[in-house]
């Protein structure tokens, strides 16, 4: 089971981000963990593909950081007198993406959580702006949030596809859950639903084989639990259709308020995931917090 000792949450001082810092605050609490509050400050010369070294940096830009590093401390001491945990309050300047993902590193992150919003719209989070720059260089698992922590999670959701990040995504789902409903979801995938359309239209009775297959995948979702629930309770469901609109369905009507995916399932590499996958395509429709975890547990 995943231990969460140290989480790093970014904030741009976003509504959105503000929500992020709050998630990051409960999780802490629940987990008994430290937390790091970190704000990258853009230089004022700073802009696409140029990189600045430290001493590049002008009087502006420290003067800069030096003022929002205020608004940090303050949004740090207010989550810590809520929440009763400690918080590093941190700036840094430079890039967003690289600067956070460093610094996550640098302090051997468990965790990482950021607003699905902030300057960008979800859309270019998703395929090309900060969040999906942080997932290309993450070394943790990343939480987008995406509503306000007012609440811990009640109902998680976790698809699964038996690839080796299958274990990672259940075994997150409940250290997440902290006790609240964890369900694993394995859709039967879209060759089903084409073959059962198919049968539909020429009147062929396939319910014998969809009932064997069924049966398979059931078989496989209990092996792949029982080394992971560790006394929780998890929900099992096995369902045929076309894998992003069933889990997506799944969460409405389940009423989920996070997901745990896997970013690389049977043969999906980080460009196809970036470009059209089950994940990316999840991550994007749903308007639940969404965990994105790579292999062995990591971003």
């Amino acid at each position: 089971m995943p231990s969460f000792r140290c989480i790093v949450a970014a904030t741009d001082f976003s509504e959105c981000s503000a929500w992020a810092a709050r998630r990051a605050a409960r999780i802490a609490q629940q987990h008994h963990a430290e937390m790091h509050l970190l704000h990258v400050v853009r230089p004022l010369d700073l802009y696409a593909g140029l990189t600045l070294g430290p001493d590049e940096f002008g009087q502006q830009d420290q003067d800069l950081q030096r003022e929002e590093q205020t608004r940090v401390d303050a949004m740090a001491f207010s989550l810590s007198g809520e929440f009763g945990i400690r918080i590093h309050p941190v700036t840094r300047l430079g890039r967003a993406h690289t600067e956070i993902a460093a610094y996550a590193q640098s302090v051997s992150a468990d965790l990482m959580v950021a607003g699905a919003r902030g300057e960008h719209t979800l859309k270019d989070l998703i395929l090309g702006s900060t969040a999906s720059r942080l997932l290309r260089v993450a070394a943790c698992p990343v939480l987008i949030v995406k509503k306000a922590a007012d609440e811990a999670y009640r109902k998680v959701l976790a698809p699964v596809d038996f690839s080796p990040v299958s274990a990672a995504v259940v075994s997150h789902a409940i250290s997440l859950a902290d006790g609240a409903h964890v369900e694993a979801l394995h859709v039967l995938g879209s060759e089903v639903e084409q073959r059962l359309r198919k049968a539909k239209f020429v009147r062929v009775d396939i319910t014998d084989w969809l009932t064997r297959l069924r049966a398979d995948a059931e078989k496989q979702l209990d092996a792949l639990l029982g080394p992971v629930e560790k006394g929780a309770a998890v929900g099992r469901l096995v369902q045929p259709g076309f894998p992003p609109a069933a889990i997506c369905q799944r969460i409405e009507d389940h009423e989920a308020d996070l997901v745990v995916l896997g970013r690389h399932g049977h043969g999906i590499g980080l460009q196809e995931w970036m470009l059209g996958s089950v994940s990316k395509d999840v991550a994007f429709a749903v308007e639940c917090d969404v965990l994105l975890i790579g292999p062995s547990g990591s971003a």
